[in-house]
């Protein structure tokens, strides 16, 4: 099998959960006070945060602020979901465009006034990274960001993490910050939760080396065929996004799954939905181009051999369908 699509279907380990995780009202609770603060002081927070990595959960952290906000609009469908609920209880909300090569719009940054702004490290569907020190560098206020694809918590205010993209499991998610938020009741807090995050991030993560190799092989098989809506540079090290020409690309993941390839089209917040990338159309794309988008992401490297296997098999999933369609 190979799982090409690991940022949304993460591999789940067995859960064996200790009855020391549960939390009693009047102990000391030590595996718990051990956990979040291994979790905290790794990351050099104060205080953590259990919420539901959904727009119920972002709406509920965005009424503990209680100020108009800025969100990128290339966060997860979640957050801007919440976003928008937001605005409806009268709030006001900035967005921060897309740029046409799929980057951050950073000189909306520098004019932003407001306190708070949702920003992660990477854009979600095409994974294009984002600068966050330089966005640190351009806005005086709190950044609020998920760092599950890259644990890089100093560039950031408030760190955030999605504990299925990490563990596979649907949980509550942690929120690290310093003092920001109101205490929480303990027993509100998910140490299962706490537990999942915490062991994934500790995971010895293998450097990615095969991608160039990938698109190399990739562009020599597919040719004009291939398109690339963002610099293939300008994405997380292990991830590769691209579209291929005049069909869509639901077609191609359902071929390959019959050969044990699993790739996706987007985030795993917007699998599954009927309606193409968004991310793709804010960026200018037409939405018949946006259906044509795909995306791999590696767990570990692919040899030589896999590549070219892996490779074929899309292109001949490509041109199998590209005759159909006539």
């Amino acid at each position: 099998m190979y799982k090409l699509n690991y940022l949304n279907y993460p591999e789940a380990n067995n859960l064996t959960i200790s009855n020391t995780l549960s939390i009693e009202a009047l102990s000391s609770n030590v595996e718990f006070e051990s956990l979040s603060k291994n979790l905290t002081s790794r990351f050099n927070f104060t205080c953590l945060h259990s919420f539901s990595f959904s727009k119920e959960g972002f709406l509920a952290l965005m009424l503990e602020l209680r100020v108009d906000i800025a969100v990128s609009l290339g966060e997860s469908e979640a957050v801007l979901q919440a976003a928008e609920l937001y605005e409806s209880l009268g709030f006001k909300v900035v967005y921060i465009s897309l740029m046409s090569d799929g980057t951050i719009d950073y000189e909306a940054i520098k004019s932003l006034k407001l306190k708070y702004l949702f920003i992660s490290s990477y854009i979600i569907d095409t994974f294009v990274k984002v600068d966050l020190q330089k966005v640190k560098e351009l806005f005086s206020g709190t950044l609020i960001s998920n760092i599950s694809a890259t644990l890089d918590a100093d560039n950031c205010d408030v760190a955030y993490f999605d504990v299925y993209k990490l563990s596979g499991y649907f949980t509550h998610s942690v929120l690290l910050h310093n003092n920001l938020f109101k205490e929480q009741n303990i027993a509100n807090i998910d140490t299962i939760g706490l537990k999942l995050i915490l062991d994934a991030t500790n995971k010895n993560i293998e450097q990615i080396t095969c991608k160039n190799e990938f698109i190399k092989i990739l562009a020599e098989t597919l040719k004009e065929d291939l398109i690339f809506f963002v610099d293939a540079d300008a994405t997380l090290n292990y991830v590769v996004h691209f579209g291929l020409k005049g069909i869509k690309a639901r077609e191609v993941i359902r071929n390959l799954s019959l050969d044990n390839i699993f790739v996706t089209n987007g985030e795993g917040c917007s699998l599954g939905l009927s309606r193409p990338s968004r991310i793709l159309q804010a960026m200018g794309y037409t939405e018949l181009q946006s259906r044509q988008a795909l995306s791999l992401s590696f767990c570990k490297n692919l040899s030589s051999d896999d590549i070219l296997y892996v490779v074929s098999k899309i292109g001949k999933s490509y041109r199998q369908i590209k005759a159909l369609h006539g």
